[in-house]
């Protein structure tokens, strides 16, 4: 995945000092160039719920935040891998991308971070939960009826919906 939102800002930044002219103080002067952290800009959370507020329209920037394809990409990737039996919560969270932290799946399940759903074919990247434990299970949908989660023979892999028991029902990817 491309992540270059620093870049876009500070490409911005740059741009915005070119076209006002601030930042010159004659044609002699230092370069826009070697203004150095002059142009940084922290981005903040509401930078991120609302990149066109940074990023100029038309930008290719906005295919940085994470997608469906992206998340599912994630495990895809990390099929086999043990690195992260038993948290779950936090596979999907970082699967996603997410800046909201949940204790548990089970946690996740019950909080109002998202509509909870419990129809059986819950959409392509959605959060789908099981109460397996008193910690609960959370993976995501492939939207055809299979899940990527952790915790598949003690690994991370694709397996029916079915595969865990006492299912609770969905919510929609990436929903913070």
């Amino acid at each position: 995945m491309k992540r270059r939102p620093r870049a876009a800002v500070l490409s911005l930044a740059m741009f915005t000092v070119l076209i006002s002219g601030a930042g010159t103080a004659a044609a002699t002067g230092p370069s826009v160039a070697t203004a150095g952290p002059e142009v940084y800009s922290q981005i903040t959370s509401a930078d991120i719920a609302d990149p066109s507020a940074v990023l100029p329209a038309g930008s290719d920037e906005f295919g940085t935040l994470q997608t469906v394809e992206g998340a599912i990409g994630w495990f895809r990737a990390r099929e086999g891998s043990t690195e992260h039996d038993g948290y779950c919560e936090r596979a999907v969270r970082l699967a996603w991308d997410r800046s909201t932290h949940h204790a548990s799946a089970i946690a996740h399940w019950r909080s109002s971070d998202g509509a909870r759903h419990t129809g059986t074919n819950p959409p392509r990247g959605a959060f789908v939960f099981w109460n397996i434990s008193s910690f609960g299970h959370v993976g995501l949908s492939d939207g055809n009826g299979g899940v990527w989660a952790t915790s598949v023979n003690g690994r991370i892999g694709h397996v029916s919906r079915g595969y865990f028991a006492n299912y609770l029902g969905w919510k929609p990817g990436n929903s913070n």
